[in-house]
């Protein structure tokens, strides 16, 4: 396993992390059972991963629960990530606050849930524009105060509300979309973005020695040779992603036959492809990579084993930027 600092802190990070979205439960991800899933976290941490990423929201507390019980007696040995800001209603309706009075509340919960008194890094989830950062961050500052929290993340930031929130206090790391496939899309799940990763988020991490954490390296499954868009279930989140759907989904299968080539030219499978490409870039720190089977764990951390040629890297990249503008 390879191992980053995260940021400017003292915390080492997993270059492959485990992302918990998809341990919600069966209601959320088609195939899932909790047994499977508490088996997925531990063989992960077996297999070197220490960077563990959730939110309230997976599974409405469900995720977190699990993880705290994965993770029983090993929490000086993991790095836990959780979020605050996106809450749900009795009817599963979210919404963005990221008030003072909301962030207390949700830390709370997290802790109580996840079975500890810390969390490493928490991390707003979304922006909420009702809410002056300034009120924002002075409720993480004072978490990080008490030692609820050890150090403040931003998640799906724009530039600007970035920058703002830097005036009121130490943003170590940014979790944002990005994958082979969507390296500077506008939305996520038909949520407006409002940043470029590639073009935005990435330079501005290097610039100011934030850590990068991009999530959804493998799109949900279609930068997988297994990946079935008939296998999803009515209920399953990714039927809200654009990217698996219509003409949107069409292209980017070709696009994926191209990667394929590229996949049997280094002879590894296309997963390990899209994360070894990523890993290739240093400014990324740790990749969130949910899976719940123990193979597709394993996948993911044999692409630390093994490095893409320059000259294969740099044909990649063109092939990118051309599929990218038809």
């Amino acid at each position: 396993m390879i191992y980053r600092q995260v940021g400017k802190t003292d915390l080492k990070a997993s270059v492959i992390g485990f992302g918990c979205w998809v341990v919600s439960g069966s209601k959320f991800w088609t195939g899932t059972d909790d047994q499977s899933s508490i088996r997925a976290i531990q063989a992960a941490f077996d297999m070197g991963i220490n960077f563990f990423d959730v939110a309230p929201v997976y599974g409405y507390g469900h995720a977190e629960r699990l993880l705290g019980q994965a993770l029983k007696g090993k929490r000086d040995k993991v790095i836990i990530a959780t979020k605050c800001g996106l809450v749900w209603d009795e009817s599963g309706k979210t919404q963005n606050i990221l008030t003072k009075e909301n962030i207390f509340r949700e830390i709370d919960e997290s802790l109580e849930r996840l079975g500890t008194d810390y969390v490493d890094i928490y991390q707003m989830h979304w922006p909420d524009y009702a809410t002056p950062i300034e009120e924002s961050m002075e409720a993480l500052t004072k978490l990080q105060e008490q030692g609820k929290i050890r150090h403040i993340g931003a998640s799906n930031f724009p530039l600007f509300l970035l920058n703002e929130a830097r005036q009121y206090g130490e943003i170590e790391s940014h979790q944002c979309l990005y994958n082979m496939l969507q390296r500077n899309d506008d939305n996520y799940h038909n949520i407006a973005l409002g940043y470029r990763t590639e073009l935005e988020i990435l330079p501005d991490c290097r610039q100011n020695q934030v850590a990068f954490i991009p999530y959804s390296p493998l799109a949900q499954g279609l930068l997988t040779d297994g990946f079935d868009p008939e296998g999803i279930s009515a209920s399953d989140v990714r039927n809200a992603n654009p990217l698996l759907q219509g003409e949107r989904l069409a292209k980017s299968l070709a696009v994926v036959k191209g990667l394929k080539e590229f996949a049997q030219e280094v002879g590894k499978p296309l997963s390990q492809l899209a994360l070894a490409w990523m890993i290739k870039d240093e400014t990324i720190t740790t990749i969130i990579a949910g899976a719940t089977k123990i193979e597709h764990i394993q996948d993911n951390v044999e692409s630390t084993t093994w490095q893409l040629d320059d000259q294969v890297y740099q044909r990649i990249n063109e092939f990118l930027m051309r599929t990218a503008r038809t």
